[in-house]
């Protein structure tokens, strides 16, 4: 089993930054893969950025290319989602996701609102 906590959503102007976190627990080991997803109601789940272990690779969405950064800090098994340069169309539910062979999990979402 892994836990998944997300934390950091809020409020943010246009242009603002955010950053966002999700503390992992449980059985944590191996080589997995990191997602940070978005979903507005009533539309599919987008991936937004993922790292993996094996290697450290990240890959992103365009749309937020060059804005945001995925990172993680091994002793803490915690994973950060930096979010520069936000846009009106950020706004969403970001969710983190674990997945490691079959394994799937997902935290609970936090909420982000870019707006003025």
């Amino acid at each position: 089993q892994v836990q998944l906590v997300e934390s950091g959503g809020g409020l943010v102007q246009p242009g603002g930054s955010l950053r966002l976190s999700c503390a992992a627990s449980g059985s944590i080991f191996g080589i997995y893969t990191i997602g940070w997803y978005r979903q507005l109601p009533g539309n599919q789940r987008e991936l937004v950025a993922s790292i993996n272990t094996l290697g450290g690779r990240t890959s992103y969405a365009d749309s937020v290319k060059g804005r945001f950064t995925i990172s993680r800090d091994r002793p803490k098994n915690t994973f950060y989602l930096q979010m520069n340069s936000l846009k009106p169309e950020d706004t969403a539910v970001y969710y983190c996701n674990f997945r490691r062979s079959t394994d799937d999990y997902w935290g609970q979402g936090t909420q982000v609102t870019v707006s003025s």
